[in-house]
């Protein structure tokens, strides 16, 4: 049985009165499983829907159609079950300002008439690092300690499955460390996780499989390791104190000095070099590279169309 069963999950939502009565399709048709005990990403530019997804399988939203499954319990039919299974840590800092921290999660724990558990309490806020902050009131914590209570919140009751909405968004090193070492360990007890980031690199060292959405569609679905593979060319990387030229910056990936050509053989690596010196720029420091998940993710929101997911031939997607 699946962790998590996304069946053919729409959701549309109205247009004003005035408007069509097609509506705004958030999600088209998702379908795919996640698995007992992975740790699984789910990818995608602002806007594919990953939220949507979430919410439905929070229970915040409701999908037009479809079925979302947690370990076989019905997120709408059996609400009460599938909620108790999931711990679920939202993107926005969402907190009551009138309760201590563990005051906070002893509520938390209460809401699934869980009584009397403060070595777990005292277990994660350790591991945390909320120890030193467990008597301070919420109103008086940091964004970044209050993200990690907000964690907290979500592991209290010793859910099956994690879900992580942008856990890291806006916060410090130290943060991502101590949650990503943390969650890690609960991934490795047997708990199923599932992760939407922006941080591809958090995805490509943390994943071992990925869903990619895009138009609230599932355009790639594999194993982490296949999608990289999958990716065809090495990529050429260098610096430069000028911009390029117009007809070189159309195939760049350019972050401020930083760019990026994919190159699939050394022809092409001299190709691009010879033509930054013909536009009169100096290359600074110049290396090549494997691709990594941010090329792979770039080249498949790049693809005009949105196709149905290949789960393990993606080369196609990647030209």
């Amino acid at each position: 049985m699946p962790a998590i069963s996304f069946q053919s999950v729409s959701k549309i939502y109205p247009r004003a009165r005035n408007q069509p009565d097609t509506g705004l399709k958030a999600l088209d048709s998702v379908s795919f499983d996640i698995e007992q005990g992975e740790f699984f990403g789910l990818l995608g530019p602002n806007g594919a829907g990953k939220t949507t997804l979430i919410s439905i399988l929070a229970g915040l939203s409701r999908a037009s159609s479809g079925r979302v499954l947690v370990h076989g319990s019905d997120v709408v039919l059996d609400y009460a079950n599938a909620r108790r299974k999931l711990g679920v840590v939202p993107q926005e800092l969402v907190f009551d300002p009138f309760f201590t921290v563990r005051e906070a999660l002893r509520i938390q724990s209460g809401y699934f008439g869980i009584r009397h558990n403060d070595d777990w309490i005292d277990e994660l806020l350790a591991s945390l690092g909320l120890a030193d902050k467990a008597d301070a009131n919420m109103r008086q914590l940091s964004g970044g300690m209050k993200r990690r209570v907000l964690v907290a919140q979500a592991l209290v009751h010793k859910p099956q499955v994690i879900v992580l909405d942008e856990p890291t968004a806006g916060v410090d090193v130290e943060l991502r460390q101590t949650l990503w070492q943390f969650v890690a360990k609960l991934n490795r007890q047997g708990s199923t996780v599932l992760l939407t980031t922006h941080y591809l690199e958090e995805a490509e060292a943390l994943c071992s499989r990925l869903a990619m959405l895009k138009q609230g569609r599932v355009v790639a679905l594999a194993q982490t390791s296949e999608l990289l593979k999958a990716a065809s060319s090495n990529v050429l990387r260098f610096k430069i104190d000028s911009e390029l030229p117009m007809h070189l910056a159309r195939q760049a990936r350019i972050t401020g000095r930083i760019v990026q050509f994919p190159a699939h053989n050394a022809h092409e690596i001299e190709q691009y070099l010879a033509a930054v010196r013909e536009a009169g720029l100096v290359a600074e420091d110049v290396e090549i590279r494997r691709a990594d998940l941010e090329d792979v993710f770039l080249d498949v929101m790049n693809e005009k169309d949105v196709r149905e997911p290949m789960a393990m031939d993606l080369a196609g997607a990647m030209k």
